[in-house]
């Protein structure tokens, strides 16, 4: 499977399981330490509004505090829709991973920033699964080419503190499990009771 289908593939996820979330459970906790659902989510939906002028060139600095505050709105599920869909439209768009991304911590070549979400977009959307009881099952193809990108940068992203420490799982977990205990998540988290 090449990138971009993969990244295809875990917007859709995420947004299949936003649509899941049922309206009392925005406030429930999840697998990341002070983010109920709701957070998480706004999280992830700034994340794919910055994918857009990222990817097309612009750079931090250029567009400032757009997407700071709450993304979400009255309709947290519209909102990811259309994140997501604007994501998506703007990766796909023609020489768009050939370009090099103005990230805070760098210039990123774009098919490296695009790596970035799809882990983005799997381990939340399995910290938002778990938290709303929905079907944690990650698509496994994403998982393994994930797994494969981050086993080269886990000690890199652990040492700047961009994901917590990783989570032992037994020698026969499977790879899903791996990958959410790279990302500093116990792959048998539930909420609290």
């Amino acid at each position: 499977m090449d990138l971009l289908d993969t990244y295809r593939r875990s917007l859709a996820e995420f947004t299949d399981r936003v649509d899941q979330v049922a309206p009392g459970q925005w406030g429930e906790p999840t697998p990341c330490p002070d983010w109920d659902v709701r957070t998480l989510v706004d999280h992830v939906v700034s994340e794919d509004r910055w994918t857009v002028p990222l990817l097309a060139g612009r750079t931090v600095g250029e567009v400032g505090d757009r997407f700071g505050g709450d993304q979400l709105g009255d309709d947290p599920v519209a909102a990811a829709r259309e994140a997501a869909a604007q994501a998506e439209i703007a990766a796909s768009h023609p020489g768009a991973l050939d370009r090099t991304v103005a990230l805070a911590a760098g210039p990123t070549a774009a098919g490296e920033y695009l790596h970035q979400l799809v882990a983005e977009h799997l381990v939340h959307g399995w910290d938002l699964a778990v938290a709303v009881g929905a079907d944690p099952r990650l698509d496994p193809a994403a998982v393994d080419a994930c797994l494969r990108w981050f086993a080269g940068r886990a000690a890199g992203y652990r040492r700047v503190e961009l994901v917590r420490p990783d989570v032992a799982v037994p020698a026969d977990a499977d790879r899903q499990d791996r990958l959410i205990a790279a990302f500093g998540r116990d792959p048998d988290w539930t909420p609290p009771a």
